[in-house]
């Protein structure tokens, strides 16, 4: 495992400790789990670009309006 050091404002640091505290969990943990979030988002995304690129774009619109009108 890997060790890294973020600087942050000293507002921001205090904000993240609060939710830490909220959720029940040390801000190392929170980190991690913004990262994985993060990085979920992040790989979805180039799977959808991978996927379109790959087929008809206007088809892929549609199914993207489809998950829209779920979402309302």
């Amino acid at each position: 495992m890997e060790t890294l050091t973020i600087r942050l404002p000293d507002d921001k640091h205090y904000r993240l400790k609060e939710l830490a505290k909220a959720r029940g969990i040390s801000v190392n943990k929170l980190i991690e789990e913004l990262a994985t979030i993060a990085l979920a988002e992040f790989d979805a995304e180039n799977r959808f670009k991978a996927i379109a690129a790959k087929g008809n774009v206007e088809e892929k619109l549609k199914i993207l309006d489809k998950l829209d009108e779920i979402n309302i």
